[in-house]
């Protein structure tokens, strides 16, 4: 294994601080961010590779203007300036985090960004949605051999699959797949959770989130369902601005999430039909049969002297039809927990 964690930790949802461009291109930002990031309780930070030259060329032609969406009318190659991790910082950072007892690793975009990843020795990589139809890219990453997580959004069933055998016949022996929606920030409504649990099915791999709804519940229905991991944005302060503030975490938001994904994990539990201890001591507060008024050796048991009545010191109220019209062996006063012994045969 080469990874300073594991992707499949059965007994822990694994959280993943997303930094982007949330530094502002302030390099004491963006250590401010990474131990804002393990105090707001992140497993894993993670930072994007790339320059504005290895995601587009530099055009002004309309095929390179956004439309639509939170940045519309933006150039390409402009807002990969604003929102690129400059490549020096990368190694620093990941002894920041290294530092706190946290792994970081990072999201290549093409090759070049692969080998200066692999020169710093990160434990993991992560595939964008955008590049998981970038097939070259992936069987590049997974001839590292090490975990492999890609996000999903806008890939139908063909591209997974593609991407998902490329991964496995170039190498990558753990995958994890993030149903991811690819809008920003992304509606509840489209985030359709349930394909989680088939992501893990259909392809066996390790089931995810990558998440860009507003706030934290989204995340923790994904976890209920099976999510084990979840990739959020994290930011400072929304305030702050630059490209993908408006669907990041700021701190005390991320500690939320993640306090609720721990409980949320820990309430998942397993398939079981037996009573918890704390059960046991809630049993007397079953109902049960009693008798409810002073009765004499002989005397018939009637709805009217046997009810079914709190706590649960009689017999259960499944036998009262049973017991109706039979006779008592022996005076019993009221409100006395009705037994076998007492019935006549």
């Amino acid at each position: 294994m080469h990874s300073a964690f594991e992707l499949s930790n059965s007994e822990k949802v694994l959280i993943i601080a997303e930094l982007s461009a949330n530094h502002r291109h302030s390099y004491e930002r963006a250590v401010e961010l990474v131990h804002a990031a393990k105090d707001s309780g992140a497993d894993v930070v993670k930072l994007q590779t790339y320059t504005s030259a290895t995601m587009t060329v530099d055009s002004r032609n309309d095929d390179f203007i956004i439309h639509g969406g939170l940045w519309d009318g933006r150039q390409l190659y402009e807002l990969y300036q604003e929102a690129c991790t400059p490549w020096e910082w990368q190694p620093k950072l990941k002894e920041v985090a290294e530092s706190l007892g946290m792994p970081l690793f990072s999201t290549p975009f093409d090759h070049t960004a692969v080998d200066f990843l692999e020169s710093m020795n990160v434990p993991a990589y992560k595939i964008a949605s955008f590049e998981l139809v970038d097939i070259p890219l992936i069987r590049r990453v997974a001839a590292t051999g090490k975990p492999l997580i890609m996000s999903t959004g806008m890939a139908s069933i063909d591209e997974i699959d593609d991407a998902v055998t490329a991964a496995r016949e170039a190498g990558a022996r753990e995958i994890a797949l993030l149903k991811c929606t690819s809008a920003y920030p992304a509606l509840p409504k489209d985030a359709n959770l349930l394909t989680i649990p088939n992501l893990a099915a259909r392809f066996d791999v390790i089931p995810g989130l990558s998440d860009h709804t507003l706030g934290t519940t989204v995340p923790i229905a994904a976890v209920a369902l099976g999510a084990r991991i979840i990739e959020k944005h994290f930011t400072l302060a929304r305030s702050d601005g630059g490209p993908d503030a408006a669907f990041s975490l700021e701190p005390d938001e991320f500690r939320e999430m993640v306090d609720a994904v721990r409980i949320t994990e820990k309430s998942l539990g397993e398939v079981s039909y037996r009573r918890s201890a704390a059960e046991e001591g809630s049993l007397k507060f079953r109902r049960s049969l009693y008798i409810v008024e002073d009765m004499k050796a002989g005397a018939t048991l009637t709805p009217e002297n046997v009810r079914s009545i709190r706590p649960g010191y009689g017999l259960p109220p499944k036998h009262l039809e049973e017991i109706l019209g039979r006779t008592l062996q022996v005076d019993v006063p009221a409100n006395t927990p009705l037994d076998w012994s007492m019935i006549s045969s």
